[in-house]
């Protein structure tokens, strides 16, 4: 009988955050190392079954680097990294868009509709089923130099096909989307997941922006895990980069996202895939698991 109390009490706790979070989006993206474990990746897709039956709009935005650096090692391609990004020539582009179009992604619409044991609970949204959603343009950088960087095929996300969101959102239906855009000409690109996530948010002033990954949250101290910081806005957020707590890969992700949130996101969470339901500890309860960003 405690144990059904408890129960009865977590779900009270989570009816006000499902009355407030009704009919809003929550863009979250799946980190590539977070889809390692198969039972962590069960378990977060049984969360965002959960958001979507509540009421929420989950967009999924997933990489897959190791899968791809896998199948280039298959192929006999060597990756290659400039400034932090995978040189995307065209055979690259096309072993990454087939690694995440049309096994990640379709993977993940599979499971998601044999938990929740209904067919169409889910659809990959992309070049390939005819319904993309990222709209990119080529990436420019420059070097120290001042001379351009060549990328090959790498871009970022300018703009969404909101239509395709909206329906799909308003049939019950959850979108799982691949970090490959289309520019304009219809020339397919390789984005970065955690900026393609942010600028979908941002397109959307989406209620929440959810980094899902291996990591518990921002720590002051990279190597203690008690040091996590649960809840900061921009200003201070801005301050650990610049102090450095913030540092290397972590950079471009926090600054995609705090721009989202200056842009009008309600908030930006940073929370472990390698827990148990981590998704609804961290939406759906007053104390969280992970580190939340406001405005």
């Amino acid at each position: 009988m405690d144990e059904a109390i408890r129960k009865a009490r977590t779900l009270i706790e989570a009816l006000g955050w499902i009355r407030r979070f009704r009919d809003k989006y929550v863009v979250i993206k799946l980190g590539g190392s977070a889809l390692e474990n198969p039972d962590s990746v069960r378990s977060f897709l049984t969360d965002v079954i959960f958001l979507e039956t509540v009421g929420m709009r989950p967009v999924v935005i997933h990489g897959g680097g190791k899968d791809i650096s896998r199948a280039m090692e298959d192929a006999g391609i060597e990756p290659r990294w400039v400034q932090g990004r995978r040189y995307t020539d065209m055979e690259t582009l096309n072993i990454a868009a087939r690694v995440l179009s049309r096994e990640i992604s379709q993977g993940l619409v599979d499971q998601i509709d044999e938990i929740s044991d209904r067919k169409g609970a889910a659809v990959g949204l992309s070049f390939s089923s005819g319904k993309n959603v990222l709209i990119g343009e080529k990436l420019h950088l420059t070097g120290d130099d001042g001379e351009p960087i060549d990328l090959g095929f790498v871009g970022h996300v300018v703009d969404i096909n909101r239509e395709f969101l909206d329906s799909t959102a308003e049939k019950g239906v959850i979108p799982i989307i691949p970090c490959i855009a289309v520019d304009r000409d219809g020339q397919r690109l390789n984005v970065n997941g955690d900026t393609a996530a942010a600028a979908v948010a941002r397109l959307l002033k989406a209620e929440k922006l959810v980094f899902v990954s291996d990591v518990p949250g921002l720590l002051r101290d990279r190597e203690d895990s008690a040091s996590l910081i649960s809840h900061i806005n921009v200003a201070e957020a801005r301050a650990l980069i610049a102090d450095g707590t913030i540092s290397a890969g972590m950079i471009p992700k926090m600054e995609a996202a705090l721009e989202a949130l200056e842009a009008g996101v309600g908030k930006l969470h940073i929370v472990d895939g390698r827990m148990q339901h981590s998704l609804l500890l961290e939406i759906y309860s007053d104390r969280g698991v992970g580190t939340e960003i406001v405005p």
